[in-house]
């Protein structure tokens, strides 16, 4: 665990300017698009899909309440820390069961 820890550290910390320069330019266009006048029909749909559908609490929410759940399950499993891959099992159990419900969110949403 000692040797990969410096290595996730990295991996975060590129997402993190990744998603920060993803989230500079697309406040930039938006802004050009606005400032360039008066939008069509077509611009603004465009705007719209810039902006996201506003699910975006949603997803993140559901997702680090799910994190947070399975690091709470964790206290609770008895594990060898030095050698055994459960808590990285049960980790990604739980976060993929937010993306889940997520995505059964969203559907219920298409329908109606």
């Amino acid at each position: 665990m000692k040797q990969l820890m410096p290595f996730i550290i990295v991996i975060v910390f590129f997402i993190i300017i990744a998603i920060f320069i993803l989230a500079l330019y697309n406040y930039r266009l938006k802004k050009r698009i606005i400032d360039a006048g008066p939008l069509d029909e077509t611009g603004l749909k465009f705007l719209a899909q810039l902006s996201g559908s506003g699910n975006e609490a949603v997803k993140w929410s559901l997702l680090l309440l799910s994190t947070g759940i399975g690091l709470v399950v964790l206290e609770f499993v008895p594990y060898s820390a030095e050698d055994s891959p459960a808590p990285y099992g049960i980790e990604m159990i739980f976060i993929a069961a937010g993306f889940l419900i997520y995505y059964l969110f969203l559907k219920k949403q298409k329908n109606r």
